[in-house]
C-alpha cells in the first residue's frame, strides 16, 4: 500500500506520519507548504504524481472564528478540495479517508448525534466542512469520512494546550460549560485510521459517514479541570476555574451547544471503539511537558 497524507504538518497529519502502519507501507506525507489545498492544480497533480493507493486528508481551514470573516478560504480548503481530492483520487484508483466535524450539527435537542441526523452548520467553518463532505461524496464512492470533534494533541493550536499555558499563567480562569462535546486525542484518530486503511487493503473496507470521538462526553469546563487536575499533579499548580455561559463569553462564530456523537455505528462496522480521552490526555500532557523541559534545557546550555 501507497498512502499520500494531506495536512502532514497539522495535528492528525504529525500523528498519521508516526503511527503504526503495516510493515512495508509506503507513507507520504505533504504539509501545507509543499501541498496547498486551496490550490486545486497543485492537489491535483499531487495525487496523479504520485499514484497513492489511499489519500488521507488531515488538511483543514480550522480557525472557526476568523472563518466567519474569510468564508471564501475556507470554503476553497474545507469545501472545494475534498471534491479535488476525491476526483484526483477515482482517476489513479486510490480510495480516501477524509476528516470532518461535530460542527456540521446545530447542537440543538439531547442525546449523541448519528451520522443520519440532519446537518444545520451554525457559522462558515461548519457550512464548509459540510460542503467538503457533500463534494467528496459525489466525486469517488470509495470514501471514508471520520466525523470528529475537540482535537488535541502535544503539540499544534489546541483547546488542551491554551489551558496549560493560561493555568500556567494566571490564577483563576473562566471556561463555557454549557456547550457539550467529546474530546479526541489526534494519536486516537490516527489509530482508528490504520484500522480503516487496513479494512481497505484486504478488499473488505465499509465505505460512507462514521462518527469517531472520545468518551465520555464533557463540557469545556470539564475538558479545563481535567487539564488541571494533571497541572496541579506535575506541578502543585491548579488555578481556580469558574463555570461560565456562552452567553458570557461571545464570540465570532456560533458554537453548537451539544455536540456529542454517537460512535455506535464505527464500533459496529469496524470494530473501533470510542476511546477515553482521559486516559489519552495525560499522554499528551506527558508528551508536551517533556517536550517543553528539553526545550528549555536546551536554551540552558545554549544560554
Amino acid at each position: 500500500m501507497k498512502l499520500l497524507v494531506l495536512g502532514a504538518g497539522g495535528q492528525v497529519g504529525r500523528e498519521l506520519l508516526r503511527a503504526a502502519w503495516p510493515t512495508g507501507w509506503q507513507v507520504e506525507g505533504r504539509t501545507r507548504a509543499e501541498v496547498d489545498l486551496a490550490d486545486a492544480v497543485a492537489l491535483r497533480q499531487a495525487i496523479i504524481d504520485l499514484r497513492p493507493d489511499l489519500v488521507v486528508n488531515a488538511g483543514a481551514y480550522t480557525a472557526v472564528d476568523r472563518a466567519e470573516g474569510d468564508r471564501d478560504a475556507a470554503f476553497a480548503v474545507n469545501g472545494v478540495a475534498p471534491g479535488v481530492i476525491g476526483r484526483a483520487a477515482a482517476a489513479v484508483g486510490a480510495a480516501v479517508i477524509h476528516y470532518s466535524t461535530d460542527y456540521v450539527f446545530d447542537g440543538a435537542g439531547g442525546g449523541g448525534r448519528i451520522e443520519d441526523d440532519p446537518v444545520a452548520p451554525l457559522g462558515v467553518y461548519g457550512a464548509s466542512k459540510e460542503a467538503g463532505e457533500r463534494a467528496l461524496r459525489e466525486a469517488t464512492a470509495r470514501h471514508v469520512i471520520l466525523r470528529t470533534s475537540w482535537v488535541f494533541a502535544a503539540h499544534g493550536t489546541n483547546f488542551v494546550r491554551t489551558m496549560w499555558r493560561l493555568g500556567s499563567e494566571r490564577p483563576d480562569l473562566r471556561v463555557v460549560a454549557d456547550q457539550r462535546g467529546c474530546p479526541t486525542a489526534a494519536a486516537a484518530i490516527a489509530a482508528a485510521t490504520v484500522r480503516i486503511a487496513r479494512r481497505i487493503a484486504q478488499g473488505d473496507a465499509a465505505w460512507g459517514t462514521f462518527h469517531f470521538a472520545g468518551a465520555p462526553a464533557t463540557s469545556w469546563a470539564g475538558l479545563a479541570e481535567a487539564v488541571f487536575v494533571e497541572m496541579e499533579r506535575r506541578t502543585g499548580r491548579r488555578p481556580q476555574l469558574a463555570p461560565i455561559t456562552t452567553a458570557e463569553y461571545p464570540t465570532p462564530a456560533r458554537r453548537p451547544a451539544n455536540s456529542v456523537l454517537d460512535c455506535g455505528r464505527i464500533f459496529r462496522t469496524y470494530g473501533i471503539e470510542a476511546p477515553d480521552w482521559r486516559a489519552d490526555l495525560s499522554v499528551v500532557l506527558d508528551e508536551a511537558t517533556a517536550g517543553a523541559a528539553t526545550a528549555a534545557a536546551g536554551g540552558e546550555r545554549r544560554a
